[in-house]
């Protein structure tokens, strides 16, 4: 799970509604210093499993200062946006139709990034329609089903969740915490507790198993011509080995960032440096 710092927005979001026609979803919407954004310098980011656009907070102020409006939503049935019970509703194909309104209705076309689970929502969102993104960035988000290791924590929780309280699986999730994550302190705390008991266990259970089974891709995105990829992770990712996104930048022809000392999270573990790199690529586009 991604520990933002803070839950607070920066001086240049606010938190707000996104109307859309498949509904109206929870963001935080970053806008740069007037005359330093327009239609091309949008970005719609998309966040990670049991995340949310909390996740991107640490981003928005170096993107706005960098001259893009960043755009970070909750999907359906994540943290501030409320989802049905049916773990149907939450389809991969469903959910990626739900990125195309996203983009629709903050005018598009956008920059495009996907974090972790957002990065194959938002690789299934251009192949069903490319045209509303001028760029896609994959941020620590493989070519296919995760690790072995994570399918077993993903089972595990899901499990879990069939059986118990939302309240009850964070308590056994914060036992197995190590030492280093067990602080009470902003981001650590009563703000992460309180997103979790706010996801839909729905969501949960069908993005995970999403997780556990999404086939390989990479060659259907790579013939999304001309759109420009882009690939960052961190030095180190249990979810998707390093060396696989590696060789997924290579066959999609993308753009390739390994951010120094971040691991699957750059985006909260180095916000600073992911944010320079990604504003660095949507320079050139």
């Amino acid at each position: 799970m991604s520990r933002p710092p803070t839950f607070t927005p920066p001086p240049s979001a606010r938190s707000r509604e996104l109307h859309t026609p498949r509904g109206t979803f929870a963001v935080l919407d970053a806008q740069p210093e007037p005359g330093h954004g327009a239609g091309h310098r949008t970005a719609l980011l998309l966040p990670g499993y049991t995340g949310s656009k909390e996740d991107f907070i640490a981003l928005l102020q170096p993107l706005a200062e960098a001259g893009y409006r960043a755009v970070a939503v909750d999907g359906r049935g994540q943290y501030e946006t409320a989802g049905p019970d049916d773990q149907q509703e939450y389809a991969q194909e469903e959910l990626a139709r739900d990125v195309l309104a996203q983009a629709e209705a903050i005018g598009g076309p956008v920059h495009l990034l996907g974090h972790s689970l957002g990065g194959q929502i938002a690789r299934a969102a251009v192949l069903i329609d490319p045209a509303p993104f001028r760029t896609l960035t994959l941020l620590a988000s493989g070519p296919a089903q995760i690790s072995p290791a994570q399918r077993q924590k993903v089972k595990l929780l899901s499990d879990a969740l069939a059986v118990m309280t939302m309240d009850q699986v964070w308590g056994a999730m914060r036992a197995f915490d190590p030492p280093e994550d067990a602080d009470t302190g902003p981001g650590n705390g009563e703000d992460l507790r309180r997103r979790w008991l706010c996801h839909n266990p729905a969501q949960l259970i069908a993005t995970g198993r999403q997780l556990t089974v999404e086939p390989d891709r990479v060659d259907e995105l790579a013939a999304v011509q001309p759109l420009p990829k882009h690939v960052i992770s961190g030095e180190r990712d249990d979810t998707w080995p390093v060396p696989l996104l590696d060789a997924m930048a290579q066959r999609l022809d993308a753009h390739r960032t390994v951010i120094t000392g971040a691991e699957h999270s750059p985006n909260t573990d180095r916000p600073r440096e992911t944010a320079a790199a990604i504003a660095a690529f949507w320079d050139q586009h």
